[in-house]
């Protein structure tokens, strides 16, 4: 397909949009790894959530086939008293509507990934990233415990499957999982993993936790009916 502006314009000398041809600049296309095999018939969701620089991008970079579609703005000198940058001071640019990556299951099934923003004047966004989702992952930094909680409540609220991962930072503290699990105040069904989200095996594995947790809540489901 011509990605190009092709269609006639205006009459006169420029030509479409009075932009002679050869000056027109072409729009391009998906790369060829990026397009959806023709073979594909089905597809699940899972969304990614997390608070405000946990690394809800960076694992959706890490475990995506398919370049990442991000909606990352730089930060500005406006949202200083909006966004607590504690803990996380380094960080110069913030997602704004949703990230988006692809795994292709088999030559059949894919899943997509979104990951949420997380700053919560953007949680209203929610409504539309969740519909239809399995399940979620929620990440978290063991530095900044608190910003999880209101997340993990409004999971709960929906009643949507999530596992929590627990993002190993160079200078966060480590705790035990069982600890962070009481900390968090979540049920003992709930899987708690660590992770590092820059690691496409160690994303994996998060996603493979979530999937596998969602088969047992099925099966416990088909069981008790």
């Amino acid at each position: 397909m011509d990605y190009g502006i092709s269609e006639p314009g205006p009459r006169g000398r420029g030509g479409a949009y009075g932009v002679p041809a050869a000056e027109r600049t072409a729009i391009p296309g998906p790369r060829a790894q990026d397009v959806l095999p023709a073979s594909a018939a089905a597809a699940v969701k899972i969304v990614i959530v997390g608070g405000f620089g946990v690394g809800k991008t960076t694992m959706v970079h890490a475990v995506s086939e398919i370049r990442p579609l991000t909606t990352e703005e730089t930060m500005t000198q406006a949202s200083e008293d909006v966004d607590s940058v504690t803990g996380v001071e380094r960080k110069t640019e913030t997602t704004v509507a949703m990230d988006f990556g692809r795994i292709s299951i088999n030559d059949r099934l894919v899943l997509y990934l979104f990951g949420t923003p997380g700053q919560e004047r953007f949680w209203f966004l929610w409504n539309g990233l969740f519909d239809g989702a399995l399940g979620a992952v929620v990440l978290v930094d063991t530095r900044r415990l608190e910003v999880s909680f209101d997340i993990i409540g409004r999971l709960e609220e929906r009643g949507m499957p999530f596992v929590v991962a627990v993002n190993a930072f160079p200078d966060a503290p480590t705790h035990e999982l069982a600890e962070l699990r009481d900390a968090l105040d979540l049920p003992e069904w709930v899987p708690v993993v660590g992770c590092d989200a820059r690691s496409r095996a160690s994303s994996r594995d998060v996603l493979l936790e979530l999937t596998r947790y969602l088969h047992a809540m099925t099966l416990a489901d088909s069981e008790a009916r």
